[in-house]
């Protein structure tokens, strides 16, 4: 069945550009020159992926990517103008799981796609559960099946991306996961100097959705200029 995509940029060219790449993939696009109408194809249709401007002439793309993680899990790519850190940290920070930056390459940014369904439709899988596809320790509870996470039985709500790091590192757990090596299995992309704080900004995140702090850590500590690590 054909994903149900998402795409909202006020630029007309691009918008319709990405559709025409989306479609030639066989998507479902729902294509939008404004954040109101997005907004309501959120709350109306079931979609997989949603990609979004962050500059837009009403609703800003962060404000919607805060309003979908408020109900949804499925994956965010924000598309952001310009190359300031501060716009990829405050959409990651709001719970986007990748960030392209304009201009950009049709082709790069349905490999990223591409990427991110993967992740999100193996994580969202209903096959039946399988012990080495379950991981429980001091009350953490992670399913790779039904991509359900608990803390002390209560319910966390993590992205596709924040579940795949969490899950990384509760997978090598007594051994540091180098910020390097993380990126390359979370992302499966070619790590730069500042794909580091990409890694940063979601491990802040999920520390926050755990109740968990860098400086006194429960689970997630980091390893100064080596990378993480979750005790045994």
């Amino acid at each position: 069945m054909a994903a149900n995509i998402l795409i909202v940029d006020d630029e007309q060219a691009i918008a319709d550009l990405v559709e025409v790449y989306l479609k030639n993939e066989n998507y479902n696009v729902f294509k939008f020159y404004n954040g109101k109408d997005a907004l309501n194809c959120i709350e109306n249709e079931k979609l997989d992926l949603a990609i979004l401007d962050v500059m837009l002439p009403d609703v800003d793309g962060f404000s919607i990517c805060q309003q979908i993680r408020e109900k949804h899990n499925f994956p965010v790519i924000m598309l952001t103008a310009k190359e300031e850190e501060v716009d990829k940290i405050t959409g990651l920070t709001l719970g986007a799981d990748d960030y392209i930056t304009k201009p950009f390459r049709p082709l790069e940014l349905i490999a990223r796609v591409k990427a991110q369904l993967r992740r999100f439709t193996k994580y969202n899988s209903a096959e039946p559960s399988q012990e080495e596809h379950l991981i429980a320790f001091s009350g953490l509870v992670l399913n790779m099946d039904t991509h359900e996470c608990t803390l002390n039985e209560k319910k966390l709500s993590l992205t596709p991306t924040e579940f795949s790091i969490l899950w990384t590192l509760c997978s090598n757990r007594g051994r540091v996961v180098s910020s390097k090596e993380l990126f390359h299995e979370v992302w499966r992309d070619k790590y730069f100097t500042n794909s580091n704080n990409t890694v940063m900004v979601h491990i802040r995140h999920l520390r926050e959705k755990m109740d968990d702090s860098s400086e006194h850590p429960k689970y997630i500590k980091t390893v100064w200029g080596v990378g993480y690590k979750i005790e045994k």
